[in-house]
């Protein structure tokens, strides 16, 4: 375990004295598409985030997913589309992390599409929702990173994992 920590610890070092990528600049776009973690499906997800001012961030999202129901000893299948907007703050700048590395955390709202059978009694509804995330990126590239967010939202009680493509 020693070795790994300091491994570990030599690479993040040798990455911080590469230029890197870091958060979005004001006025340029990003691209996020993954999949998500939810007690409902696994959703799948397409965003964009725009450089709104210093450390600051302005986005949108669609997701979709669809599951399957055992409600009283019969299956349904539901659908569920989200389009949510959000806001995010990156931490970069205040607590020193190496450029490749993007640390944020905001608020979010959105309204949440259900779509189930016509003979489905349940409570599931369409509906407005507010939430907040917290999640990092880490840049494969100048061009191309990871991202992992934790939260919740509308219709997301977990969090979510994919791609990061800046424009």
């Amino acid at each position: 375990m020693k070795k790994f920590t300091i491994i570990v610890s030599l690479f993040l070092i040798a990455n911080s004295s590469i230029i890197g990528q870091g958060n979005l600049p004001k006025g340029k776009n990003q691209l996020n598409v993954g999949i998500g973690l939810s007690e409902f499906g696994t959703p799948i997800y397409l965003g964009i985030d725009h450089g709104l001012a210093k450390d600051f961030t302005l986005g949108g999202e669609i997701s979709f997913r669809g599951y399957r129901e055992n409600w009283r000893n019969k299956y349904y299948r539901h659908n569920i589309t989200e389009i949510s907007g959000n806001v995010n703050y990156h931490f970069n700048s205040v607590i020193n992390i190496p450029r490749k590395w993007d640390v944020y955390g905001g608020l979010n709202v959105g309204f949440v599409v259900w779509s189930s059978p016509n003979d489905y009694g349940g409570d599931n509804t369409s509906g407005l929702g507010l939430g907040a995330q917290i999640g990092a990126r880490y840049y494969l590239s100048n061009k191309v990173g990871l991202n992992l967010e934790f939260g919740s939202g509308s219709a997301y009680y977990g969090g979510k994992f994919g791609l990061t493509f800046k424009l």
